[in-house]
């Protein structure tokens, strides 16, 4: 099997960050979100044993999500000064590693892995380096798994094919979700989590919704209507109502067209020159021992819809 494991960079940085104390380098700078990143590279290669990886991160550029609604995502407090510090360390980290990265001005994260998991399952996808691939069963990804701490992204999810992991405790215990499980989890399907925020809005990233319905009122709407665009062809809202519901709609949808090259021409080599080096640098000696098989890699089985709890970290 080929499996695609998709890493959320920017959700994965921050968790990583509040995750470990305070750590520095020889030279006195915080490393200690390097260190935790690091440290989770090493178990999703280990427990996962992805045949390819990639990061994806935000860009600085304001997307197209602040063009449609200025007020989104600003009430999110500043970034910490001692993060933004090592975001830089991070990319060099992963490209350390030999692990692509993919980012894209005017778009999110969350929109780069959209469209990189629906081009990864394309049967015609040319995602991969198909002229370096000389067996015909390696030209195509089998299963996608996504890493990041973000619900949002739990859209992305396709029966068996695309699967979520999501960090429970820290950096040390996740769930896989499949669809049964986000159905268990938030009331609707994959598929309907746009009509479900478009309805209720996101205070996290502070875009309205309609006022005045919370979750359970937009499941019951759901439920009676199926979809978003069903409710907006009754009368249940006003005009300007529908057209906040349309809004907040399209900010919660992950997009899957984002132009950008994601041919993946190589997988990860934790244990190269590159790798080896960065991590002595930061006197990451814990890490160091960990090169080269120093730790038994667990047998990971088929990930399926049913295997609804795994502590794969």
């Amino acid at each position: 099997m080929n499996r695609l494991v998709l890493i959320d960079g920017n959700a994965i940085l921050h968790r990583a960050y509040h995750a470990i104390p305070p750590l520095t380098a020889p030279d006195g700078s915080v490393v200690n979100a390097v260190y935790g990143f690091a440290t989770m590279l090493f178990k999703i290669f280990q427990n996962l044993q992805p045949t390819h990886m990639a990061v994806a991160f935000d860009r600085a550029a304001p997307t197209f999500r602040k063009k449609l609604f200025k007020g989104y995502q600003s009430k999110r407090p500043k970034m910490d000064e001692d993060l933004v510090s090592q975001i830089d360390r991070v990319h060099k980290l992963v490209e350390a590693f030999g692990i692509p990265i993919f980012e894209k001005d005017g778009f999110e994260a969350d929109d780069v892995i959209g469209t990189l998991s629906q081009e990864a399952l394309n049967s015609k996808s040319k995602i991969l380096n198909k002229s370096k691939i000389q067996n015909p069963n390696e030209q195509q990804i089998d299963q996608v798994i996504i890493v990041t701490g973000d619900r949002d992204i739990l859209q992305l999810v396709v029966d068996e094919k695309v699967l979520v992991y999501m960090p429970t405790k820290g950096l040390s215990e996740g769930k896989i979700y499949s669809e049964k499980d986000v159905i268990e989890r938030l009331g609707v399907g994959p598929k309907q989590i746009p009509d479900l925020k478009g309805l209720m809005g996101d205070s996290s990233d502070n875009y309205p919704g309609v006022e005045g319905i919370g979750p359970k009122t937009a499941l019951k709407l759901l439920t009676k209507y199926k979809s978003l665009q069903g409710i907006l062809k009754t009368n249940e809202f006003t005009k300007e109502e529908k057209e906040s519901a349309r809004m907040s709609y399209d900010l919660a949808t992950i997009r899957r067209d984002v132009p950008i090259d994601m041919t993946l021409t190589q997988t990860a080599n934790f244990n190269s020159p590159a790798a080896r080096a960065f991590l002595e640098s930061l006197h990451f000696h814990s890490l160091l021992k960990r090169l080269g098989g120093g730790e038994e890699k667990p047998k990971v089985k088929e990930l399926k819809k049913s295997d609804e709890q795994q502590e794969l970290f």
